[in-house]
Parts: C-alpha cells; structure tokens; sequence
C-alpha cells in the first residue's frame, strides 16, 4: 500500500502541467476541422504522437528514480545492520513485555559472558539489577548507572511499536557505555564532601547544679574523652566552642559507619552521670549536601534546632530540604523553666501593641485544645484593643459545642469567622497567631503564614520534617502538656486579675484535660501550676467535665471499636471500623484501650471523607509519634496521628503493622 502511494506521488511530480497543455492542443486541433478536416486530422496525430512520447519518456524516468531510491535505501539498511553489530557500544533489543532478548552484537555477549544460551533466557537472568519500566514510561535514559560484575553502566534506550501500540506490543532497543570511572570518581567526590555536626549536652544545666568547679571540670572531662574516643575512626576535628556545644568536621563517608551503628553515643553518654545521679543526654544536628560552608553551618544549625525542638536526646540530619531523624525515643522528661515563657509573654506584648489585628488559627478539625489557646489569646488581644478573630472550622468538628457556648459571650459575638474571610483581613499590619501545630499543612487556612502578616507559633508537638519556617515569635515546648498550657503561662504574665472570663478560664482548663487525660499523661509541676491559676481564675472543673460527655449513640460506637481490638506483639492494640465516628470518638476508643493491663501503646484506623485516620496512644513505654512519622503523621510521645488519602482501612492495616515492626527492629 506504501509503495503505490509513493507511485503515485511520483508521477504527479513528473507529469504535472503536461496533460493541461495537450488537453489544449487537441482543443484547438478539433477546432481546425471547422475549416480543414485534413489539417485537423494531422494536428490531432502529431499532438498523441507528442504525447505518447513524452508518456514513454516519463515513465522510463521514473523507473530510474524508483531505481536508485531502492539502491539508496537497501544501502542505509545494509549500513545500519553492520553499524549495530560492530558498534563500540553493547547494544541488546529485546521485549519489554517479557523480557525476552531478540538480538545482541558481541560487546553485549562479551558484557555478560553468556554467549551460549543468550538467546534462550531473559535479560533480566543476564543482569539482575536491570529494570525496564524507564522505557515503558516514556524515558530515553536509565535514571541510575546498572551494576555488572565490578563494572557499572549507564543505559540508553527507546521503544518501537511492532503491532498493536494499545497492546502493548514493543520492541526495545538499548545501548550500555561504561561510565565506570565516572562513577567511582562521583562516588569519591561524594564520600570526600564536608559534613558538619554540632554536638549539645542538652541537660548540662541538669548535670551540674549544686556542683562546684572542681566536680564540673570532671564531668566535662568525661564528656570529652567520650566523644573524642566516638568520634576517632571519622578522623575529623573537634573543637568544643562552649561549656556544652563542640564541632566535629568530618568527611560525609564517615557518617554511614555512624548510621549504621544508630548513633551509639546516644546511649553511651548516659553511663555517665552527675554526684546528684543526673544521666548526661546528647541533641546533634547535622549538616550534609550544602554549596558552602556558611550553608554547611546553617544546615547544621536548623537540625540541631528541629532536635532540640521535638525534645532533644536524638540526632537530625538535615540534607538539602530533607530531615532525617534517629533516637528520639525515650520518654520525655521535664526540662522548663519560667524563664522562657516570661521572655516570650514579653515578645508578645510587644507584637500586639504594634498590630492592628490578630487572627488565630490552629489545625483542622480543631479540639479542645486549640480552642482553649484560641480563648487565651483572645483575652490578651482585648486586654490590648486590638480587633482579634478565630478562624471557625466547618461544622462538624471536635471542639464545636465549646465554640457555641463561647460565640453566645458578648464578647464573642461575630469573633468567630470563616477563613475565606480571614484571607481579606490577613496583611503586612496584621497578626496570625497558630495553636497546637506548627505543619503549615495541618493548619486551616495555610495561605495566610504566606500573606505578609506576622506569625506567631505556640504549640507543644515535636517539630515535624515540614514545620512553619522563620515565624516572627515561636513558642515550641514538647515538654509542655498541651498549648493550652503554654497560653496560659503566658496569659499569667500579661493579664491582671479579673482580665480572663471565667469561661475562657475553662476553656483553656478543658485543653489541658483533654491532652493529660484527665492529668494521668504527660503531666509535669507546672501542669498543674497552670491548672491552679485557671481554678482559682474562676474555671468550673464540674463544667469542663461537661465538655467530655458523650450521647448513648457515640458511647455505642466507641465500645464497638474496642470491641474489634486485637494485640500485635502482644503489647500493641489495634482495632478498626468501617463506620464514620468522628476523630473524638476513635480518640477516646484508644484512650480507653491504654486501660487494658499488658498494652503499651493502641492503634484505631478509622474512614473519614474519602480517607482512613489513624488515632494513636501510648502509656509511655513506646513513641508512637516515631511510628506516626513513618507512616506521614506526626504528633507527640504519647499521642499521635497520620491520615492515609484515597486509601480504605483494608490498605492501611498492613501497613501500620509493618510500621510497627520497624520501630522495634530499629530499636533492637
């Protein structure tokens, strides 16, 4: 069919203009029979002479066209045959499909050393680290360099129909150059790049009060010689720039050794110990993959931040925008003073007296505790007289009967406002105040931390890998119960007596029940100091006890999910449901499981608009916020969650117990 088409185009090419002009002639030459038939008849035989002619001599023409195109062409085919099977390149073509080879030239026979039975297996038998699905996605070149033997490649490749292209039917032809050298040269640049690591003894406060200089000198000594002896096989430098901070530049081959032995100095340091029985702890922040080194500092500075931050006694590494986390997991102890949450009331006032409007915010579907913090905030704005909202979630959600009894307050009336319109009132002259998170995409309305308003972060969760950068004032406490808490410490120093209403007061009381339970979890001194000031502000517990109470419908379906609870490895509970019951109720539903003797930490998985939630708890002895971050969440020690988009329950549960099973792997 091809071939008579390209005939065709052929002979318009040589005939074309030809048949008008004899089409003329005979025109004419029928016309001269009007007045001279013999004429006519002579010009007639002349014009078809002149014409068949003309018609023989095109068509031998043609033929010699179609003559040496033929040559031309069979010789290309003929040199592209012998270009592939002597090019300097392996070269193989085989079916992408199956796996079948069709033809190799001698490079790719002598690459894998099967010239025997080459055409009777399977590429991938030859080459077990080479994988296809580049080619069947559309890509010209293998992303990483293919091992064989002691020797890598780079492969390049593309796909040729030879059938049906909506079956499938493909043949692929590839090309391997040796970029051995390269990639050992890569491999050493890579292995030889700075990476730099400061070093926190986090609780050296700890450790050396009520000791004298002479006990201090001792301990740092041991300190020393400690991570000096850790740190000897990297063959860097150390160079301690403060009582509790040292340096170590190393080279970022070294730091492998150091992963794969989990950072063992995380739990070495604790054999040594204060006069007054003190463990010595370590925060490190690392900083790898940077252009320079100021950024190589800055890097490490930002990890060791984000350790410290999610309740140091870890290490963080942070490469480019990537953060990566070991340790971390041994129960949080108190480490707060009055010192910080005096500087930061301070901060704050500052910020309020300059703005000219607060709006806050906490993360979706807001609890209890993000009201509380929203509450406490609140009373400071008008102590200042400065115009304050919150911004309301959409009905329903954990915290919205608090938010109704709180909306009925005169001073409340139109406080509570949606966050399209908080989008309008956002600006270079205002305040975003963001309670209990500090994910930018956990956050109602993420697009106001990006309009130009200051931002103010107050939260009590370990920093998550993504966390809202650069605020104007950060208060971040992981050792604090609830953000409640925090505002309320703050509240204590901006506030006069009479200031904060009575139901702000439990309000704030019912954010720090509901993350304590009940003051059993995550319950330091200064909870409860907290807990003093909103009951002797006014703060009704009978009436914050109000606020936990569920209908018979919502109590049915709780004990249905611990109903369906099972163990895994023996200490673990997990249950699911199929049903819509609300984030409150699977929470209370694991709460609840921690009561059951044997079990350390529980799991509830259950759908929610299109999506599963996971809700976890833990009594203390495992991190369920580990577990959470493996899985996308995040939280704290003791409670966290993670939310698994366009997945069922069913696809969920495999993957929470492989979770699991890597954070006790990980741990031994």
């Amino acid at each position: 069919m091809r071939q008579q088409t390209f005939h065709k185009a052929l002979s318009h090419l040589t005939e074309t203009g030809f048949r008008v002009f004899f089409a003329a002639c005979l025109v004419f030459a029928v016309l001269t029979g009007l007045f001279n038939v013999w004429l006519s008849l002579a010009e007639i035989a002349v014009v078809l002479g002149l014409y068949l002619y003309l018609h023989a001599g095109t068509s031998r023409r043609k033929n010699e066209v179609l003559a040496y195109l033929d040559h031309v062409t069979n010789g290309v085919d003929s040199a592209s045959r012998r270009t592939m099977i002597s090019s300097p390149l392996p070269i193989v073509i085989f079916r992408p499909d199956t796996d079948d080879i069709i033809w190799s030239n001698d490079r790719f026979l002598h690459l894998t050393g099967d010239r025997d039975h080459l055409f009777e297996t399977k590429l991938s038998s030859l080459v077990p680290a080479f994988q296809s699905q580049w080619l069947l996605d559309g890509e010209h070149v293998c992303s990483e360099p293919v091992q064989i033997g002691d020797r890598q490649y780079l492969v390049y490749g593309n796909l040729v129909s030879i059938g049906d292209e909506l079956e499938g039917e493909f043949l692929a032809t590839t090309y391997w150059v040796d970029v051995t050298e390269y990639a050992l040269t890569a491999a050493k640049f890579d292995a030889t790049r700075p990476v730099l690591m400061i070093i926190l003894v986090d609780n050296y406060e700890d450790l050396s009060k009520g000791l004298d200089e002479g006990e201090r000198s001792v301990l740092r000594t041991q300190i020393n010689n400690l991570l000096t002896e850790w740190l000897a096989p990297a063959q860097g430098m150390i160079c301690r720039y403060d009582r509790d901070h040292y340096l170590f530049l190393m080279e970022a081959g070294h730091l492998q050794s150091f992963q794969r032995r989990k950072f063992s100095i995380l739990e070495e340091i604790r054999h040594i110990q204060s006069p007054n029985g003190v463990a010595a702890t370590l925060s490190i922040g690392i900083g790898q993959g940077a252009e320079t080194p100021s950024q190589l500092h800055e890097y490490a500075s930002l990890a060791l931040d984000m350790a410290l931050s999610r309740g140091g006694d870890q290490v963080v590494i942070k490469n480019g925008t990537d953060f990566s986390f070991i340790g971390g997991r041994s129960k949080e102890t108190e480490r707060r003073t009055k010192v910080k949450s005096r500087v930061v009331a301070t901060a704050l006032a500052e910020i309020l007296d300059v703005t000219e409007h607060v709006i806050v915010m906490g993360h979706k579907f807001p609890d209890l505790d993000v009201l509380g913090a929203a509450a406490g905030i609140a009373a400071m704005a008008r102590k200042k007289n400065v115009p304050v909202n919150i911004i309301q979630a959409p009905s329903p959600y954990p915290a919205e009967a608090m938010a109704k009894r709180l909306n009925a307050l005169p001073e409340y009336k139109n406080l509570f406002i949606p966050a399209e319109q908080a989008r309008h009132l956002a600006g270079p002259n205002a305040t975003v105040v963001v309670v209990d998170t500090n994910r930018p995409e956990q956050t109602q309305a993420p697009e106001l931390l990006t309009s130009g308003a200051k931002i103010v972060v107050i939260d009590h969760h370990r920093r998550a890998a993504s966390y809202i950068e650069k605020p104007s004032l950060s208060f971040q406490d992981p050792y604090a119960s609830s953000a409640s808490e925090l505002v309320t410490e703050l509240v204590q120093y901006n506030l006069d007596a009479g200031d904060l209403m009575r139901l702000e007061a439990e309000a704030l009381l019912a954010g720090i029940v509901l993350d304590t339970k009940a003051f059993t979890m995550r319950t330091g001194s200064r909870t409860f100091e907290t807990a003093a000031f909103l009951r002797k502000t006014g703060a009704d517990t009978t009436e914050v006890k109000k606020f936990f109470q569920n209908n018979l419908e919502d109590t049915v379906a709780k004990f249905h999910i611990i109903q369906k609870a099972q163990t895994y490895r023996k200490s673990m509970a997990i249950t699911w449901t199929d049903k819509k019951v609300g984030r409150a109720i699977a929470g209370q539903a694991a709460d609840e499981l921690l009561n059951i003797a044997g079990i350390d930490a529980s799991f509830v998985l259950f759908p929610e608009d299109g999506q599963t939630y996971l809700s976890t708890r833990s009594s203390g002895k495992v991190n369920v916020q580990v577990i959470s971050e493996m899985l996308g969440g995040g939280g704290n020690a003791a409670t966290a969650g993670a939310q698994f988009p366009g997945k069922a329950v069913e696809e969920v549960l495999p993957l929470l117990k492989g979770a699991i099973d890597q954070y006790f792997e990980e741990e031994t």
